[in-house]
């Protein structure tokens, strides 16, 4: 579906900056003018059982607000409390996502780039996440140097001009010209580990310490080189899990002194020292621990910018709606932002596995996302980093069988795309949610319905809300003092933009 058919999002037309009060800051400006100016509101609608895509389903006119009741159904917002900045959103920019990518036909390429990165026509992803060398979502494992090059005086990222760096250019292009990019290796190359393998996890051994940290470096220099600047790195996809694929695994201690004693000041001395470094990159099972021990010694934690998480543990494919065992663990991620408020959280990594092309639009595969995103965000989340933007009809490629759903897939037999439900779900925060927006306080009366709200940068505000009930509800929603009355179709997200 094509957002141009949409009405375009309605934008408040204020000027910010200009106070004749010298002690009004920008922020106490923005927060006043839309609470005195706020008077129509726009919702934005994708639901099961229905042709509501990111639909826009009503509008409405404010009014005078007055108490509710217990009983009713009530959203409040109050844009006057603010918290995290936000850094946007986004997909994985894997090479299996390229490769497929590369067999579209060209109407199809242009279609695809619009639906996730541009703005007016599609969901306006901002941000991408890149594996450096192999991950189990390429054709084959493979790494930047020759085996046993311990010096890298055989690196060449060659390989990465076939597929993976011309979707990169043309999604920044699609994006408007940037597109924050950071990367993440699954694995370093074989001869540096214990098990002399990429695969079925090990360990870094020590006498490569030094010759893996400059690997980054190598990597960060002929991206730039090629016009793809890096945002950042994170130090080890999934430290934790040995994989039948690419992986490597780091304890605790054994990350925070790599990163203390080898890469942080390598990164520095290459003159890469502004490049933002992420550290765990796992679930959010062991993340306040992974958090305390890297954070809490200064040496190392002057060196990483956040923490990054998965969210792997919770298996919601198998138990929405009845997840109740498994909401704790978004608890963790309160827990990280209150014991470290100066390091921010990243969503780095998150898919359903288990491909079946029957569940193409499976409702509760969107429902995961929209669940995960919202309390997430509440508990200090600062962007949101999907797995592969694109796979192919059998959710790969993978070269370890290792299929799974993307929000777009492309059926490389026919040329067509396949738009399942995660698509608008991830949607309903990244069409109108853009960077450096900031989240501000929202509260719901009752467990009916899931929300959270936030402030962009042109004064315009988004609150999401999701309903994973098989009902319709009602409920009132309220900016300050302003009232406006609504209805939510059984399983479906709304955006609310005024």
């Amino acid at each position: 579906m094509k957002f141009s058919q949409f009405v375009s999002i309605f934008l408040v037309s204020a000027f910010f900056g200009c106070s004749s009060d010298p002690n009004v800051t920008q922020e106490d400006e923005m927060s006043t003018i839309n609470k005195d100016t706020a008077k129509e509101i726009k919702i934005y609608t994708t639901a099961k059982d229905s042709d509501y895509r990111l639909s826009l389903t009503d509008t409405k006119q404010f009014f005078e607000g007055s108490q509710p009741p217990e009983t009713v159904n009530s959203i409040f917002v109050n844009p006057d409390k603010q918290f995290q900045k936000i850094l946007g959103f986004g997909g994985s920019i894997t090479d299996a996502s390229a490769e497929v990518f590369a067999k579209l036909p060209e109407n199809k390429q242009q279609e695809f780039l619009e639906a996730y990165f541009d703005k007016e026509n599609g969901i306006g992803y901002t941000l991408a996440r890149i594996t450096i060398h192999s991950a189990d979502f390429s054709s084959e494992s493979f790494t930047y140097v020759e085996d046993g090059d311990k010096e890298l005086t055989s690196f060449s990222i060659d390989r990465d001009k076939n597929f993976r760096i011309p979707l990169i250019k043309r999604a920044t292009n699609a994006a408007g010209g940037e597109l924050l990019l950071y990367a993440s290796p699954w694995s370093a190359p074989a001869f540096m580990k214990t098990n002399k393998s990429m695969l079925f996890g090990g360990k870094l051994l020590p006498e490569y310490y030094d010759s893996w940290a400059r690997y980054y470096v190598k990597f960060i220099e002929s991206y730039e080189e090629e016009g793809m600047p890096m945002w950042g790195i994170s130090i080890q996809n999934e430290p934790m899990a040995v994989q039948r694929w690419e992986s490597m695994i780091y304890t605790a201690e054994e990350e925070r002194d790599f990163l203390k004693n080898h890469l942080g000041p390598i990164m520095e001395q290459s003159g890469y020292g502004d490049k933002n470094i992420v550290v765990w990159d796992h679930n959010r099972d062991l993340m306040a621990h992974r958090a305390n021990v890297i954070f809490g010694d200064p040496e190392a934690s002057k060196y990483a910018w956040g923490i990054g998480y998965h969210w792997y543990e919770t298996w919601y494919t198998d138990c929405y709606p009845h997840c109740d065992g498994f909401e704790n663990m978004h608890e963790n991620l309160a827990l990280v932002n209150q014991s470290f408020p100066d390091k921010p959280i990243l969503f780095t990594e998150g898919t359903v596995e288990a491909f079946s092309t029957d569940k193409y639009q499976y409702w509760p595969n969107a429902e995961r996302y929209g669940f995960s995103m919202i309390r997430d965000f509440n508990r200090g989340t600062v962007g949101w980093t999907d797995w592969n933007l694109l796979l192919d009809q059998t959710g790969g490629p993978n070269h370890v069988s290792n299929f799974c759903f993307a929000p777009i897939h492309g059926d490389t037999s026919t040329g067509e795309l396949i738009y399942t439900p995660t698509y608008y779900y991830i949607g309903h925060f990244s069409k109108f949610v853009g960077p450096d927006s900031v989240r501000i306080s929202t509260s719901v009366s009752r467990n009916v319905v899931l929300a959270t709200s936030f402030l962009n940068p042109d004064g315009t505000m988004a609150t999401i809300v999701m309903n994973k009930s098989n009902d319709s509800i009602k409920y009132s929603f309220f900016l300050n003092d302003r009232q406006v009355d609504l209805t939510i179709p059984p399983r479906a997200m709304q955006t609310l933009v005024y």
